[in-house]
Formats: structure tokens, sequence, C-alpha cells
């Protein structure tokens, strides 16, 4: 059944999850319809067990996104009750649908295609993987207009860039390019922005090669697991090592290393 949707594309290619906002004549900004439309999203990801990977990008070449919109947001945000504003927080859709409220364990890479502002950069921080084309800007430049920090700027962005880069960006609220992003790791690799849909379907198609139990597993004690002391995090680790232990493809794996073949799933992930 397919899903009603006014501002997001969503294409399923293998298994590939192509994730594109449609906003394209406000910059990608974010909405209450964009919000929805991705938070549905989302979840069709997370429980479609034919979907290995998403790719999150910004329909043209010019925006990723450029945060919310603001006229939606003194239209709109200001004027709903704290309690409206709470239970959005926590109970979503959140902010790009992914911020917060939801936990998908499984690998979302953003292919930066333009600007990427504010809550787009949270929304970004929200993804796993970030590939930026080489015209891509970015920068906290809600600092401007005193709209605070909702979904991630605080939280994410210490541990990607470090506290000291991160109260930088977020205090000065400055313009930064796709290389400085790549020198202080808030994207992993910069490309031609004609390169940019075949460069992350590279790696998405890569990615779905591998057993992908252990790989969501892995990625749940990362972001569980910040925050966690030491000795939490390790028990947090063996415990979902643990929970592979019982499936069919635990000893699937280590068996085609020595066996000298590639590995074949043998069950549903």
């Amino acid at each position: 059944m397919a899903l009603k949707l006014r501002k997001v594309k969503y294409d399923k290619k293998g298994h590939i999850a192509y994730v594109t906002i449609d906003n394209a004549e406000h910059e990608n900004c974010l909405d209450e319809v964009v919000d929805q439309d991705l938070w549905t999203v989302w979840h069709d990801f997370r429980d479609d067990q034919n979907l290995y990977v998403a790719i999150l990008t910004g329909a043209g070449r010019k925006s990723f996104c450029a945060g919310s919109d603001l006229r939606w947001y003194v239209e709109t945000i200001s004027k709903r009750s704290p309690e409206w504003n709470r239970r959005r927080a926590h109970e979503g859709p959140s902010l790009g649908g992914i911020t917060k409220g939801i936990n998908v364990w499984k690998p979302i890479i953003a292919a930066i295609n333009g600007y990427c502002l504010a809550g787009g950069m949270e929304l970004a921080m929200a993804c796993d993987i970030r590939i930026a084309a080489d015209h891509a800007r970015f920068g906290v430049v809600n600092r401007r207009w005193n709209v605070g920090a909702e979904s991630g700027l605080t939280q994410r962005l210490p541990h990607i860039v470090g506290l000291g880069v991160a109260l930088d960006l977020l205090i000065t609220g400055r313009w930064f390019d796709a290389k400085e992003a790549y020198r202080i790791n808030f994207v992993t690799k910069v490309v031609k922005a004609a390169r940019l849909k075949d460069e992350c379907t590279r790696l998405a198609e890569q990615i779905c090669e591998y057993p992908q139990s252990s790989l969501r597993t892995d990625k749940e004690a990362c972001i569980r697991g910040l925050g966690l002391t030491l000795e939490e995090g390790l028990r947090l680790e063996n415990t979902l090592w643990n929970t592979n232990l019982s499936l069919p493809d635990t000893l699937n794996g280590p068996r085609s290393f020595i066996e000298k073949r590639k590995f074949v799933p043998t069950q549903e992930v």
C-alpha cells in the first residue's frame, strides 16, 4: 500500500530506500507536513524487512535542508501550548521525523547536496554517514534570529566535531564550507555534485552485501552507549552481542570465512 506523502519522495530499489525532501521552492525547509511525511517514511523504512540502507537528500542541487521554515515557526510553533510542544518533542513527529522519538538501527546515509543549515544540520547528524557535494554550505544560522537548538545541535554536534569546535559553531553561527566540514569531521567525504548520488548508492550497495544483524546491534550499541560509563557501555555491547547468538546466521558468517565463500544470509533480518 502506497504511503500518502505530500512533500517527501520515497523510492525503494532493491534493499535501498531513497528519501528526498521535496520542498525545493523553500530550500527544502522543514515544516509540519515535511516532518509528518518523514516520520511516516522512517517508520516504514524501519519496519520493511527488505530494506537495509536509506539515503536521505534534498530535491534539486541547491539545498539538502535549510532548517525549519521560520514562517511556519512563527505561525504555528510559537503559538502552540507548552503541552503541545512537549508532546511534539517527545512523542513525535520530531524535526525531520528522525531526530528523536524513534530508533532506527538500520544505516542512514545523508547525501548533502547543498545548504545544510540549522535544523538541516540536526537532520544530517541524525544520519550515520554524511557525504557532501563540494558546493555544500553549513551553519547554525538560527543564531541570527534567536531560535534555539531543538533537535540535536547541542547534543550530537559535540560528539561529532568535539566540544570546542561545536561551541564555536553554535555561538558564532558562522557559515562553513564542505572543505571545513570534512576537516572537522562533520562529513566523512566530499565529492563533486554530479557524483554525489552515485557515491552514496555505491556505499549503500556495499553495506547491503554485509550481514545485517550484527551491523545493526553495533550501531545501536554506539548510539545508546553515548553518555554511559565505560563499564555500562561494555555491558550494553555484550548484551546486544548476545542477542545475535540465537540467530542462525551467527555461525553462518564465520563459516563463510572458513569455507572461503561469500556470505549468503539464511534468514530475514
